[in-house]
């Protein structure tokens, strides 16, 4: 026989792949511990995208991995956190893609009052951090409210007491908004019921109420945890009306107490610092009526007193008027007497006025006697002026026709022109055969520039060709224009 075959004949023992191993482990392990509750401390708590929360459990020597499915997350009394220590309830499975095991929670507890206390203390650090406990953010309790709004459960003693002592004390509209005042949904009902209350309408069918009253009986830490819920302290720290707190006896402390405007140890007190009490509000309106009428009685009596001794200082009406009477005599008396005087004096003023007047013909004769006398002197300076410029005008004249061109061609000389009648100064600016004209003292004559003519030995080039008469008007002397009239002229025109 060979050597394969005697291993194959010694073994008799059967062979597992790793998923029938894995699957027998995990249905052994479920079987064996389909309900299990484990104490122990959260740790490394975290929630995957798919709403899954995975943690760890563990004591001071091992470690076991938890998972919270999602359909599980909602009902779960206490939310898995870092260093809680609480009761864990579920079944252990295992996990064949790693090879390890791990309990499926479907439940979680705080173990014992000294975690919840825990628990407790760290959230009232955070909310006081955030500033909801701040004495500033208070409201005042109003002293005589109309409409109470409480919420508490509808079944219990506390509402009795609560309605019991109000109607007690003053009658007031009472509001109740029933929840649940322990368990899971406790915490969401109350805060519902709170932010319900403050979103009720100023003027809408049911009266909003003036202060909430929050209150449930006693009980153990874990019976009021609902009133120590981040939902809840916030929903009381936002509310618009002023709350009242009311849980429990007088020494059980919840969070929703420093949140509140106002704390009562109990809901009977909650309902005694709400509504001040009928027959104590009647006997201190009584005692302010009284004071009120003693004030006014001693007001009247002082008034009274103060008239009788401004009467004694007053004069008779009919003494006083007669008095008037006889001054406002004497004063018309005066003034009738001033006015004849001031009259008199005015007339005599103006009498003397019109002994000093002339008639107007004297006063037009005299006018006119100057008016003629400055007509004369004007005449005369006119003429004078005039006879003087047309002297400067006569001189200039002359100076202008000695100084003309036409004196210079009488000297000798000639003027040559373009065609244009352009002077030509220079010989360079005459081209060869040009056309000009020569003015002469007593004409002008047509010429053409000879290009082919050569200057003489002593310089002097040979004469241009004559080629037409224009006739003897062009040896007319100009008239000479007229002197403008100068400025002395002028400065007479300005007299007239």
């Amino acid at each position: 026989m060979e050597e394969g075959d005697q291993q194959n004949s010694g073994d008799n023992a059967p062979y597992l792949t790793i998923s029938e191993l894995s699957r027998a482990v995990k249905t052994t392990v479920e079987t064996a511990f389909e309900f299990v509750r484990v104490r122990a401390e959260i740790s490394r708590p975290n929630k995957a995208p798919s709403g899954h929360l995975y943690f760890t459990l563990k004591d001071d020597r091992s470690t076991l991995a938890a998972v919270c499915w999602k359909t599980m997350t909602a009902n779960l009394a206490v939310q898995p956190e870092e260093g809680l220590e609480v009761i864990a309830t579920g079944r252990l499975t295992t996990f064949a893609g790693q090879s390890k095991y791990q309990i499926v929670v479907s439940q979680i507890e705080i173990a014992g009052e000294g975690a919840l206390l825990k628990q407790l203390e760290d959230r009232r650090r955070m909310l006081a951090g955030e500033g909801l406990f701040d004495q500033e953010r208070k409201k005042k309790i109003p002293k005589m409210p109309t409409t109470i709004g409480v919420v508490t459960s509808p079944t219990g003693a506390v509402i009795r007491d609560i309605l019991h002592r109000l109607q007690d004390r003053f009658g007031v509209h009472v509001l109740v908004w029933g929840t649940l005042v322990q368990g899971r949904d406790a915490a969401a009902q109350v805060a519902a019921a709170i932010r319900g209350f403050d979103a009720m309408p100023e003027n809408g069918s049911l009266p909003r109420p003036d202060v909430l009253i929050i209150a449930r009986g006693g009980g153990a830490l874990e019976d009021l945890w609902a009133f120590n819920e981040e939902v809840v302290v916030r929903a009381v720290a936002e509310c618009r009306i002023p709350v009242i707190s009311a849980i429990g006896h007088e020494t059980d402390t919840t969070l929703i107490d420093f949140a509140a405007d106002l704390r009562a140890p109990t809901p009977t007190a909650a309902a005694e610092l709400a509504v001040p009490v009928k027959t104590d509000l009647a006997a201190y309106l009584s005692e302010v009526n009284a004071r009120l009428m003693r004030a006014t009685a001693r007001k009247l009596e002082n008034a009274g007193q103060q008239t009788a001794l401004a009467a004694r200082g007053l004069v008779d009406p009919a003494d006083l008027i007669q008095r008037r009477a006889q001054s406002l005599d004497y004063a018309l008396g005066g003034l009738f007497r001033g006015l004849d005087q001031w009259l008199s004096a005015r007339a005599l003023r103006l009498s003397g006025l019109a002994g000093r007047l002339q008639p107007p013909e004297t006063k037009l004769a005299e006018a006119a006697g100057r008016l003629s006398q400055i007509g004369q002197r004007f005449e005369q300076q006119f003429a004078t002026s005039l006879a003087n410029r047309q002297q400067k005008i006569d001189n200039i004249a002359k100076l202008l026709d000695a100084n003309s061109f036409e004196r210079v061609l009488d000297r000798g000389f000639t003027l040559v022109t373009d065609a244009a009648g352009a002077p030509i100064k220079r010989a360079a600016a005459a081209p060869d055969q040009a056309n000009v004209m020569i003015r002469f003292a007593d004409g002008t004559r047509g010429a053409v520039l000879n290009a082919n003519a050569s200057a003489s030995a002593g310089g002097m080039a040979q004469p241009v060709k004559a080629i037409s008469n224009p006739g003897s008007n062009r040896g007319s002397k100009p008239k000479p224009k007229p002197a403008r009239k100068p400025a002395d002229d002028d400065r007479q025109d300005k007299l007239f």
